[in-house]
């Protein structure tokens, strides 16, 4: 990383979805229909969401048949603790963050998944 990749990682940080996102993969990698279906979006702005947080090193992906799943990238969160922070005592203040993993429990326990 360049000392500018920083700026990239709060640009990054300066989006609601995206925020929501994060709040989501700090319990474990989630594929992209388990976010698109908690958020409420569609594919397509996932994807952009997804993308701006990957291009800045925030999260990793993995394909795995047709489905693509995502994580946080560990590694990053140890160079910067600040998002550690961030993403594990912050966001959880969020109203709708709460209520994002109360529907992301819900979505596990009723059984649905991507296949």
């Amino acid at each position: 990383m360049v000392p500018t990749d920083i700026v990239y990682i709060f640009k990054a940080l300066a989006d609601e979805n995206r925020i929501r996102i994060l709040n989501l993969l700090k319990n474990g990698e989630l594929c992209v229909c388990n976010i698109e279906a908690v958020l409420g979006i569609k594919q397509s702005n996932a994807s952009r969401h997804l993308n701006r947080l990957k291009m800045a090193g925030i999260i990793v992906s993995e394909k795995k048949s047709q489905w693509v799943y995502y994580r946080l990238n560990d590694p990053l969160f140890l160079r910067f603790p600040f998002l550690s922070m961030v993403i594990n005592d912050e966001i959880e203040k969020i109203s709708v963050c709460k209520d994002d993993l109360v529907l992301l429990e819900k979505l596990k326990a009723s059984g649905s998944s991507c296949n």
